[in-house]
């Protein structure tokens, strides 16, 4: 079984959507093994998104998801990161397909509701930032 790391973020959260996104995740066969509420630290925050430090965003991006509570989870199944990252649709909801999280909830490409592993390894180092324990 594979495990990921999927994040409802401070506008999922604000929104009330947590209930509904959790429901599609269940509903595509992922089991959710680990769930909690959480506020992101700054740090925090820096050392998740470092991939992406030396691009525009990156200060606004880290404003954004230290901005309230996220819902954070890991997921598991048989390609787990793959299914979910298709369950979620693409980053900007504008071009995520009707069906996917951000293309039915999404706002825009910085209020995209979620966050989700984009590969294995990436899930390993995410799933112990959020659940060290």
């Amino acid at each position: 079984m594979e495990r990921t790391l999927f994040v409802i973020k401070p506008d999922g959260v604000q929104r009330r959507l947590i209930g509904q996104i959790v429901a599609r995740v269940e509903k595509a066969g992922l089991a959710i093994t680990a769930l909690r509420m959480m506020s992101m630290s700054r740090d925090m925050a820096a050392r998740h998104y470092e991939a992406h430090k030396d691009k525009p965003f990156y200060e606004g991006l880290l404003d954004y998801v230290t901005s309230g509570p996220v819902v954070a989870m890991v997921c598991e199944g048989a390609g787990a990161v793959n299914d979910l990252r298709a369950l979620i649709g693409a980053t900007d909801p504008a071009k995520a397909g009707a069906g996917t999280i951000r293309g039915d909830f999404g706002v825009d490409v910085t209020h995209n509701l979620v966050h989700a592993s984009d590969s294995p390894e990436s899930a390993s180092r995410e799933i112990a930032l959020f659940f060290p324990d």
